[in-house]
């Protein structure tokens, strides 16, 4: 076997910046980033309208001067001087009701337009003490949408780049180019350069959108999930560098098995599998820990159910690093693979050909 030597490394650096060259000159990619990168910025900003909306959801209430209530919890109070003020407010619109002095045992009576208004009598009823077992408790909803929006991420750019490194390898075999390169390169330096280009086009982007996820999480005030979501959001871009490296090297294996773009799709339809099973896992079972656990340490799956994990505080310090390492592990044993894979069938055009063969070369 040929050595890693200072003119393998050149030949390498050479297809890397060939790979970011023709991903930076898509315009099918470029959109494809931008849009990407739009929803989750309108996707950050849509939730933050709504919870502050959520949050500041008042009800209009007219109360005449001298009138105290029990709590003005949930209400937007102005204040009249006499009652024929407050009733004018209430015909107007301006406010949903008044409260009115009243000889009763309350002090004070509403008074509402042409139905019971419901919201000020909830308001104003005196409520029990409530004690909370766990105050710190994520809403069911909103851990759904972490793990959505990491499963989106993930799934989008390992396809989006997964499908540029398989097309990119049968146009080569189809065009018979790849002859002409494989008598000046080694098979193996043509396929690390892809890799490693793509995988570095596909981090920019995980880091891009991290980036612009946190500034939007910080001008629009939520601070407080910018918190939550920042080691998680940190694991995340780790797990992807390097399980991206694992599917980059499988779309290419699997690319080579073909010749023509037309047999791409069912040689990378394995590949496709394997990404859409914990997108879809994490999209239905977000809040099911023996399904995040699992997923954790599975390699395909571990970059979205570790940060999941990690953003629901349910991961112990050693368990992101334990997952880490096994992804790293199958990645190595991956490329390997694949390198063989991919070495053994790139020259062999015509059919397909079996995954057994292009094994035992």
């Amino acid at each position: 076997m040929r050595g890693i030597d200072s003119s393998t490394v050149d030949v390498v650096r050479l297809v890397t910046v060939r790979e970011v060259q023709a991903r930076l000159r898509s315009k099918a990619f470029v959109v494809s980033a931008v849009i990407l990168l739009v929803m989750v910025v309108v996707g950050i900003v849509v939730g933050g309208i709504v919870g502050k909306s959520a949050a500041d959801d008042t009800t209009p209430v007219a109360v005449v001067s001298g009138v105290t209530l029990p709590s003005s919890d949930g209400l937007d109070v102005t204040t009249a001087p006499d009652r024929e003020a407050a009733e004018q407010l209430v015909r107007d619109g301006e406010v949903d009701a008044a409260v009115v002095p009243d000889g009763g045992q309350l002090g004070f009576r509403l008074v509402g337009l042409d139905s019971a208004p419901t919201d000020v009598v909830a308001a104003l009823s005196v409520s029990p003490e409530v004690d909370l077992l766990d105050p710190d408790a994520l809403p069911p909803g909103l851990i759904s949408l972490v793990g959505i929006a990491f499963g989106v991420v993930f799934f989008a750019s390992a396809v989006t780049f997964g499908q540029s490194i398989a097309q990119s390898v049968v146009e080569e075999k189809s065009t018979r180019v790849v002859e002409i390169l494989m008598a000046a390169i080694p098979a193996r330096a043509l396929l690390a350069g892809k890799v490693i280009g793509n995988s570095v086009m596909a981090l920019g982007q995980i880091v891009a959108i991290a980036v612009a996820a946190a500034v939007t999480l910080a001008v629009t005030g939520q601070d407080n999930l910018f918190t939550l979501l920042g080691p998680s959001a940190l694991w995340f871009v780790g797990f992807f560098a390097i399980g991206f490296v694992l599917i980059a090297a499988l779309f290419a294996a699997s690319a080579a098995l073909v010749s023509r773009q037309e047999d791409v799709g069912s040689v990378t339809t394995p590949v496709m599998m394997l990404l859409m099973i914990p997108y879809f896992l994490i999209v239905f079972a977000a809040d099911d820990p023996t399904i995040l656990g699992i997923m954790s340490y599975v390699p395909f799956s571990a970059p979205i159910g570790m940060p999941v994990r990690i953003f629901l505080g349910t991961a112990q310090w050693w368990e992101p690093v334990l997952s880490l390492l096994i992804v790293l592990v199958s990645a190595l044993v991956v490329v390997l693979l694949g390198a063989r894979v991919y070495e053994n069938a790139l020259l062999r055009t015509g059919g397909r050909v079996k995954l057994a063969e292009a094994l035992r070369g």
